[in-house]
């Protein structure tokens, strides 16, 4: 039998909260357990109980201060945005002059207040290494109550790195804190639960939680589908949108053959001999934007029912210790999707949102897109795009070697893409200030 021992004291050591433990532990048995961490195409069949969010919504009055009051806006803020040269929270990129994904966001919750007369709740799910930035920012809104880390800020866990050969944590003196790892936004649960937040919120009579990334700026609390959702009596709904040839390598909700329950299949959880299928978008239609409801007191009554924990299904992915540095130890990263949590609620219900709710900044070429007159953004914190678009998004591609990293956008500048279908950029350029772009066009 796998001795969790070591893991444990090593999670203790830090401060890790019994929440935290008991989740990486259930990670750990499946890995050790020797289970199979696939799912297979032949054990599912593609998800077609999916609801329209138009339909839903139309006819759907929006929700009123009471309901309002009951309502969480929870943003996951973990991300560094490395990958884009950032060393900072992400969520502090500027995506117009002046105005960060963050400044967006207590926009939102101060339109949300307004409208309710009542202070209702913002909580980012933050790191260790995004927390300082983060709340140093919200300074600006200390007197709104935004800077309190007691109530806006809750703090991702991070678990321990494994050896490969010996599935103990590992050690790595020339740096201990390449031990840890972070543990995937599946932590959204048990770090609900070992920071106090979920009694809390449930205790102010909080109930419904909308969970979103803080870079998806098409992630906003709408008021007509929370009263829909708190009318539904559902557990748990996973916006979904309609997969396109660009989606082809994302996850995707797909039924699960034995007992008709929605779930989440990521690329890392597909066969080998079913990538083909995992691939066909005409089959399996629909991927998770990463935008959730979830009841809170359903959350609660779950866990209470489950040893405390959401025992999500595990992705195992092997890097070296140093990540920068190939020949050091192998290790197992053990990581868990918060969306995968649809498979554990009975009454889990998936809706199809229009693609405008799916705006997320992944590259330079999302960010110049944004910053440019295609983007609207209004002083409610919406985001919408400009009527000369059409309701279709402008396609950006840029170079990503000369514009991997956001400063590289300073000299290219950014010009007018409201009546552009598609940009590319292959080589150096510099646009003046807008430059209006028409149609398809391709530089370099």
């Amino acid at each position: 039998m796998y001795d969790f021992s070591a893991i444990e004291r090593k999670m203790e050591s830090v401060g890790l909260s019994q929440a935290a433990i008991d989740a990486f532990r259930h990670s750990v048995s499946v890995l050790t357990s020797n289970q199979s961490m696939m799912i297979p195409e032949a054990e599912i069949v593609p998800a077609e109980d999916v609801a329209d969010w138009e339909s839903l919504t139309a006819s759907t009055p929006e929700a009123d201060a009471a309901l309002l009051s009951q309502a969480v806006l929870v943003k996951l803020n973990g991300g560094l945005g490395t990958g884009m040269g950032l060393r900072k929270a992400k969520s502090l990129l500027e995506i117009k002059p002046g105005v960060t994904f963050l400044d967006l966001i207590v926009r939102q919750v101060q339109s949300l207040r307004r409208r309710s007369n009542y202070p209702v709740n913002l909580l980012l799910m933050n790191s260790f290494s995004t927390s300082a930035d983060t709340m140093a920012y919200l300074g600006r809104y200390a007197a709104e109550g935004f800077a309190d880390p007691a109530k806006v800020e809750m703090i991702q866990n991070r678990v321990p790195k494994l050896c490969v050969d010996t599935l103990q944590p590992v050690e790595f003196p020339a740096d201990p804190e390449l031990e840890w790892c972070p543990p995937g936004h599946g932590d959204i649960y048990p770090a609900l639960v070992g920071s106090g937040w979920l009694d809390k919120l449930l205790a102010t009579g909080v109930k419904y939680a909308f969970i979103s990334n803080s870079d998806n700026l098409g992630a906003q609390l709408d008021t007509r589908f929370l009263r829909w959702f708190a009318e539904s009596g559902a557990p748990f709904v996973m916006e979904v949108t309609r997969r396109t040839e660009a989606d082809r390598k994302g996850g995707h909700l797909a039924t699960r053959k034995s007992d008709g329950q929605p779930l989440l299949r990521e690329v890392a959880q597909c066969p080998d001999g079913d990538v083909a299928a995992f691939q066909d978008i005409s089959k399996h239609r629909y991927f998770n934007t990463n935008n959730l409801w979830v009841r809170l007191d359903a959350l609660r009554d779950y866990l209470g029912r489950h040893n405390g924990i959401v025992p999500l299904p595990v992705i195992r992915n092997v890097k070296t210790v140093d990540p920068r540095d190939a020949s050091t130890q192998k290790v197992y990263q053990l990581e868990t999707a918060m969306g995968a949590a649809i498979q554990c609620f009975p009454g889990a219900r998936a809706v199809c949102v229009p693609r405008s709710r799916f705006f997320p900044v992944k590259t330079c070429s999302d960010l110049l897109l944004l910053r440019s007159d295609a983007v609207l953004i209004d002083e409610d914190g919406a985001m919408t795009l400009a009527p000369e678009c059409g309701g279709v998004a402008p396609v950006v591609l840029l170079d990503s070697k000369l514009y991997k990293l956001v400063d590289s956008l300073d000299a290219l500048g950014v010009p007018s893409l409201k009546h552009a279908r598609k940009l590319v950029v292959k080589g150096p350029h510099t646009f003046a200030p807008g430059e209006e772009i028409r149609g398809e066009v391709e530089i370099g």
